[in-house]
C-alpha cells in the first residue's frame, strides 16, 4: 500500500467528499419531484470495488442511505460476478428494498468506475421517486400486506450496457408510475449526477494517481475505525437495555415492541435487538440492510465527529433476530420503514443515556407522518401530493430541543408550503407551532407543528396517512418528561373524525373544501423540570410555546415573578 502523508490525506478526503456533494447538488437541481428537489431525499457516494463498503458520502444526502447503499452496491457486485459481464459504462438500476434496504420508492443507480481498464470503485445514486405504482399514490400504503401492494418491484438490472442506455427498461419504469414525467426527470437527474461523478473522479486521479487515491481511501477507513475504538474505550464496560413500541402495523391494532441491549466491552460495542417483535403483516417491517444502516445512523448521532465511512462500524456488532420485523423476508411489506427506524434510534438513544446521558438527546418526535393527498384535475390529469412533516426534537444537556425540525434519520428539509400550494390544488389553512407539545425538563423538548390542509380541486381527493407516535409518546431522558403524541383528524360531512388505528389510514374521501389536520409530537425533555430556570419558563410562555396553565401545573407559579 502506498504511504500517504497526513496533509495529502486531508486534502484527498475533502476532494472526494466534494465529489459526492456535487453529485447531490446536481440531482437536487435537476429533479422534478419536490421530495428530491426541495426535501433532498437522496444521496450519493463512493463505494469499495470488491466489498461495496461505503468509502465517502456527501454531507447533503440522507444519513440512512450511507449504510443501505453499501448493501445495494454489494447486490450489484454479486449480480455482476454471477453474470460475468461487468463493463465500463454499465449502470444498474433497482428499487428492491429487501436487497438494497429502505423502501420501494427509493430508486438506486449503481455505476462501476474504471481507471486504465481496471475497476477502481463504484459510484451510486439513490433518490425517492414521487410514485412507483402500487395501490396508493406516493407508495405509503398503510394497509399493505406484501410489497406488491406498495409499488412496482424492480430487481437489479442493467439500465446501460457499456454506455448504451436500454430504452426498454425506461419504458417499463414509465409505464409503472402515475407520474411518468416526474420519474423521467428524476432518472435523468440521477444519470447526470453519475456522469459528473465519473468526470470528477477522472480529474482527481489525473492529478494524484490511482495508487495515492486508493491509499487515501484505505487510510480513511482505518482512521475511522481507530477513532471509534478510542471513543468506546473511554466509556464504562457494561450492558444496558431500552424498549419502546410502534402503535401497530396498520393491519392489526396491537403494539409492536422494539428492544435493544447495548453492551460495551473495551473497544467494542454490541447492539442486540433480540426480543423485538416478530415479522408482522403490515408495512412497518424492515429488511436486514435497513436495520444495520439504522444502527450506523444512531452511532453517528452519538459520535458526530467521526467520518462517514464503513470503518466506523468495524468495532460494532449488530445482532438482529431471525424472523423479526427488523429482518423481514421478501415479500413482506416495508413501505413504512421510516417509522420503524426512528423507533430504533429512539431505543438506542434511551439505552445510551444510561451509559453517558450527556452524549445523547431525548427522543425526537418519532414519525415522518407520510401524508399523501391525490386525485384528478378537471382536465383528467392525475396529481399526487406526497410529503412528510416535522415535529419537535429532544432536549439535551446543553439546550432545548429544536422546534419543528425534520427527522433525525435525515438531513432533508420539509418542502415549503409555497412550493406545495403552487404544485398542487391544496391550501394550507394552518402551518404553525403546536403549543404544549414538548416534554418538560431542565431543557424542554422542541414543540411540534400543526398543519391543516384543504382540498381545492373540484373533483375532490383521497388522502392516505402513514404515521406513528399516536399511542406512545416520545420519551424524555435523565428525568425529563415525554412529549405530546401525534394527532391526526380529517374533515367529513358529519364533522371531524379520527382514524381507528390512530396513526395510519387509507382512502379518506375528501370533497372540495374539506381538509386534513396533523398535530405532530414534540420532543422529550431532558433533566428534572425543577432545574429549569424561571426566566426560561417565562420566555416559553411569552413566545406561546407553553401555556400559562401548563407552566403553572408543571413548574409551579414562581416563574411569574420574572414577568411581574
Amino acid at each position: 500500500m502506498t504511504d500517504i502523508d497526513p496533509i495529502t490525506l486531508s486534502v484527498l478526503a475533502g476532494r472526494m467528499e466534494q465529489i459526492a456533494d456535487e453529485m447531490d447538488a446536481t440531482l437536487f437541481r435537476a429533479a422534478f419531484n419536490p421530495i428530491i428537489a426541495e426535501a433532498h431525499d437522496a444521496s450519493h457516494g463512493l463505494y469499495h470495488a470488491t466489498t461495496g463498503d461505503t468509502l465517502v458520502q456527501g454531507k447533503s444526502g440522507l444519513p440512512i442511505f450511507v449504510g443501505v447503499m453499501s448493501f445495494a452496491v454489494q447486490a450489484v457486485i454479486g449480480k455482476a460476478a454471477k453474470d460475468g459481464d461487468l463493463a465500463d459504462g454499465d449502470i444498474y438500476i433497482f428499487n428492491d428494498a429487501h436487497i438494497g434496504g429502505t423502501h420501494l420508492s427509493d430508486m438506486r443507480l449503481v455505476r462501476p468506475y474504471y481507471r486504465d481498464g481496471k475497476l477502481f470503485c463504484y459510484l451510486a445514486s439513490v433518490g425517492h421517486w414521487h410514485d412507483v405504482g402500487g395501490a396508493v399514490p406516493g407508495n405509503y400504503n398503510p394497509a399493505a400486506t406484501e410489497v406488491f401492494q406498495e409499488a412496482f418491484v424492480l430487481p437489479p438490472v442493467k439500465l446501460a450496457r457499456a454506455g448504451k442506455i436500454n430504452q426498454d427498461i425506461i419504458d417499463i419504469l414509465l409505464r409503472n408510475t402515475r407520474l411518468p414525467q416526474s420519474a423521467m426527470g428524476d432518472l435523468n437527474g440521477q444519470l447526470g449526477a453519475l456522469d459528473l461523478g465519473i468526470k470528477r473522479m477522472d480529474e482527481l486521479l489525473d492529478e494524484y494517481g490511482a495508487d495515492t487515491v486508493s491509499a487515501a481511501l484505505d487510510a480513511l477507513g482505518h482512521r475511522a475505525e481507530a477513532l471509534m475504538r478510542s471513543e468506546l474505550q473511554d466509556l464504562p464496560d457494561g450492558r444496558w437495555e431500552a424498549a419502546d413500541f410502534l402503535d401497530n402495523d396498520g393491519i392489526t391494532d396491537e403494539p409492536l415492541l422494539i428492544k435493544v441491549a447495548l453492551e460495551i466491552a473495551d473497544d467494542k460495542m454490541t447492539l442486540d435487538f433480540t426480543g423485538s417483535a416478530d415479522q408482522c403483516a403490515g408495512p412497518v417491517n424492515i429488511a436486514l440492510p435497513t436495520t444495520v444502516a439504522t444502527a450506523y445512523v444512531a452511532v453517528k448521532h452519538i459520535f458526530p465527529g467521526l467520518p462517514a465511512n464503513a470503518g466506523v462500524m468495524r468495532p460494532i456488532d449488530v445482532v438482529v433476530p431471525e424472523n423479526s420485523l427488523l429482518s423481514a423476508k421478501f415479500p413482506a411489506p416495508t413501505g413504512g420503514y421510516t417509522e420503524t427506524i426512528l423507533r430504533m434510534i429512539d431505543v438506542v438513544f434511551s439505552a445510551f443515556a444510561k451509559v453517558a446521558p450527556t452524549s445523547v438527546v431525548a427522543n425526537a418526535y418519532g414519525t415522518i407522518n407520510a401524508l399523501s393527498i391525490a386525485g384528478k384535475r378537471s382536465n383528467g390529469q392525475p396529481w399526487v401530493m406526497f410529503s412528510f412533516y416535522g415535529g419537535g426534537h429532544g432536549g439535551s444537556v446543553e439546550t432545548d430541543g429544536l422546534n419543528h425540525g425534520n427527522a433525525p434519520i435525515s438531513t432533508a428539509t420539509i418542502p415549503p408550503m409555497e412550493i406545495l400550494e403552487a404544485a398542487y390544488p391544496v391550501m394550507f389553512r394552518t402551518w404553525g407551532l403546536r403549543p404544549d407539545s414538548a416534554g418538560h425538563g431542565a431543557h424542554r423538548g422542541g414543540v411540534g407543528a400543526v398543519y391543516e390542509i384543504e382540498v381545492l380541486e373540484e373533483n375532490g381527493a383521497e388522502a392516505f396517512l402513514f404515521g406513528e407516535r399516536g399511542r406512545f409518546a416520545p420519551k424524555g431522558i435523565a428525568e425529563g418528561s415525554d412529549g405530546a403524541m401525534n394527532v391526526f383528524t380529517y374533515e367529513q360531512e358529519e364533522g371531524w373524525e379520527t382514524p381507528p388505528l390512530a396513526s395510519k389510514i387509507r382512502g379518506i374521501k375528501l370533497l372540495q373544501g374539506q381538509a386534513v389536520r396533523l398535530e405532530t409530537p414534540g420532543g422529550g425533555g431532558y433533566g428534572p423540570s425543577a432545574e429549569r430556570s424561571a426566566a426560561a419558563i417565562a420566555q416559553d410562555v411569552h413566545r406561546g410555546l407553553v401555556s400559562e396553565e401548563a407552566a403553572d401545573q408543571v413548574y409551579g407559579i414562581t416563574w411569574r415573578e420574572v414577568t411581574s
